[in-house]
């Protein structure tokens, strides 16, 4: 038999292995559940507050939640790379271009990963980040609204998963890219794949509000870049990317890319890449990308960059070192000290750990096995500090607690595994339900974790929740880790796929929270700052309605003198100030989506009535007890019509 269809066989009985773990998890769910005091632990009485934030990537609903932790429910979706009819974003004339790249409008993207900025290597509560995945983006989210204000395309890219993990004190956010590319991208044989297709691992500067741009791009072998972390403390200046398919294979991965025993973790000194720029080692390359954020209008606008500043590690020596690591790793994940990085083998026996210091004493001793691309390969045995044994099946993503311990997913297995750094033993374990990707403790990545609770992504729901048909919601589990054992405590619902997830004490972000809005600092060029200034415009079949509303009417509220065919722009400005009273809007025909507006704020809707009639309009939250009474009316004459323009309110 040739060695192929064995390894094929190989593969098969692993599957079967797999789905036999899953079965007999499935069948023992009857009886796992929570401890006898859980109830307790996650009830938050009415009207006070969960302790935690915790910000959930949407995966393919290309979007944020957020909720409240311990309880586990949903407070919020933040639109980001996904149109959201809800509130208008990606609808209005205010924000469509943020969904602007490249490729033209994008309505959708696939969300991974968020993270919170970082002061000195903890989260501070001023923004998170998030990566489109599909198209590849990068998008900052200010925690004091809530809001999306910019997004930066990253280009020289395919699958943006590696992304956006940042450095100690939010200097960078990096993407890597998960498919290696033609770079730059032309016409050629897929068949040419090895030694020509090429991966870029992309640092983005991340500290200014409205300025995020690539800062440079390291032009790497064309391996599949998976996940990233920055080294901390005594690593801070490093950058950790997981990389597999070592082997350049372009077909049927699942073996193909699997024949190596080892893959690498790409350590990348970005200190060093800064050095070799101002020596004028690095080279411009022609790159079109787009960098969408609000104005002080609060109006999305686009800007389109030309070019991109790329390093090849063969011109800057020290830049990129890579370790060896097996097998076909997932998750890197930088421990609080900053001297272990640990890798998640999804192929991997054991879960191997990295030494920083050991790493430093190898460079300096050359203890390369080989060089590839300008990029030593350092001696594994030169670098590992433990490997941790009897880790579950599967592992893929570590996380700490800040008291000694680490907690890594294994996803065939379906378990959680704590073990303890230092002497790498396994001591504790805890069942999941089911497939648990990602993990998350509230500031677990960083160097001061609050080691209280474990969130599980798992990617798999089947008997948890009633059922609703093919389609489940999938699962986060919180688990209790502020005892020696970890102790379920509760199963809650999310949204789209909770890829990935950030927590954060909620005194970090409840002071930022902007409670009051002023009328007088509503710069768009459409506000009206009181009824006074109401009014419609006519110019040739544009109609701009400068229309104001508040608790519980619209001005105006009669208009005639449109016609059929007239583009129509509803410029909305809610004249309310504080905090939680928006009011909505909406015609009938439109045939994008309401308005949402929020208290001080402008948003426009585009309407373009196709026949003549008198038609409804209305406030779509319910705002106040007259809510119903919150109408309007608009007619629409015949093409031609001689009906005068004409406005009013309560006459």
């Amino acid at each position: 038999m040739n060695p192929t269809r064995m390894k094929q066989i190989g593969f098969g009985l692993a599957t079967v292995v797999l789905i036999a773990a899953i079965g007999a998890s499935c069948a023992g769910s009857q009886q796992a559940g929570s401890t006898d005091d859980a109830a307790s632990k996650v009830y938050v009485p009415p009207g006070q507050h969960d302790e935690f934030y915790a910000f959930m990537s949407g995966g393919f609903s290309g979007n944020l939640t957020v909720h409240g932790l311990p309880s586990g429910r949903l407070l919020k979706t933040v639109p980001v790379f996904s149109q959201f009819p809800e509130n208008g974003y990606g609808y209005t004339e205010e924000t469509r271009a943020m969904l602007m790249t490249s490729h033209g409008f994008i309505p959708w993207d696939d969300a991974h990963h968020p993270e919170l900025s970082q002061t000195d290597g903890v989260p501070d509560g001023r923004w998170i980040f998030i990566n489109g995945n599909n198209t590849p983006r990068v998008a900052r989210i200010d925690l004091s609204t809530f809001e999306t204000e910019e997004i930066v395309e990253i280009p020289n890219s395919a699958g943006n998963h590696g992304s956006p993990f940042i450095t100690q004190n939010t200097e960078y956010l990096v993407a890597s890219t998960r498919f290696s590319v033609p770079v730059p991208q032309r016409d050629m044989s897929i068949d040419e794949y090895k030694g020509n297709f090429k991966g870029m691992l992309t640092f983005i500067k991340a500290d200014t509000p409205g300025e995020m741009d690539i800062a440079f791009q390291i032009l790497v072998p064309g391996y599949n870049y998976d996940l990233a972390h920055a080294g901390k403390g005594p690593s801070h200046g490093w950058m950790f990317f997981t990389s597999y398919n070592t082997e350049e294979a372009h077909t049927l991965l699942e073996v193909n890319a699997s024949q190596n025993d080892k893959d690498f973790v790409a350590a990348v000194n970005w200190k060093r890449a800064e050095q070799c720029i101002a020596d004028g080692k690095a080279r411009q390359m022609e790159a079109e990308y787009y960098h969408n954020h609000l104005n002080e209008a609060r109006i999305a606008v686009s800007e389109v960059k030309r070019s991109v500043t790329v390093l090849e590690p063969a011109d800057c020596e020290g830049l990129v070192y890579f370790l060896p690591t097996p097998k076909s790793p997932h998750g890197v994940d930088v421990d609080p000290s900053g001297e272990y990085i640990v890798a998640g083998g999804k192929l991997a026996t054991v879960i191997p750990v990295h030494s920083f210091s050991k790493m430093l004493q190898a460079i300096e001793d050359e203890k390369f096995e080989k060089v590839v691309d300008g990029i030593p390969v350092l001696q594994y045995d030169a670098v590992i500090a433990g490997e941790v044994e009897n880790a579950g099946l599967g592992p893929l993503h570590t996380e700490f607690d800040g008291k000694g311990y680490a907690y890594t997913t294994a996803f065939i297995s379906s378990e959680i595994v704590k073990w303890e750094l230092g002497t790498w033993q396994v001591v504790d374990r805890i069942p999941v339900y089911y497939s648990v990707g990602h993990l998350m403790i509230p500031g677990g990545d960083s160097r001061k974790p609050w080691g209280k609770y474990l969130v599980a992504l798992n990617k798999i729901t089947k008997d948890r929740y009633l059922p609703t048909g093919p389609e489940l919601a999938h699962a986060a589990q919180l688990i209790d880790i502020s005892g020696d054992k970890m102790k379920l405590l509760l199963d809650f619902p999310t949204m789209g796929e909770p890829h990935y997830a950030q927590g954060i004490h909620a005194d970090l972000i409840k002071p930022r929270q902007v409670q009051f809005y002023q009328l007088q600092d509503n710069k768009h060029p459409y506000a009206v700052k009181s009824e006074a200034e109401t009014r419609v415009e006519r110019d040739g079949n544009t109609v701009h309605v400068y229309m104001s509303t508040i608790r519980t009417h619209f001005s105006p509220d009669n208009i005639e003198g449109i016609q059929v065919g007239d583009e129509v722009y509803f410029h909305v400005t809610n004249l309310e100030q504080d905090w939680d009273v928006p009011h909505g809007f909406a015609v009938i025909g439109a045939n994008n989506a309401e308005l949402l507006i929020m208290p001080g704020e402008t948003r426009t809707l585009k309407w373009v009535p196709r026949r003549a009639g008198v038609f409804p309009f209305y406030c779509t939250d319910f705002c106040s007890a007259l809510h119903q009474e919150m109408q309007g009316y608009i007619r629409v004459s015949p093409r031609g019509a001689n009906v005068p323009l004409a406005y009013s309110t309560g006459q």
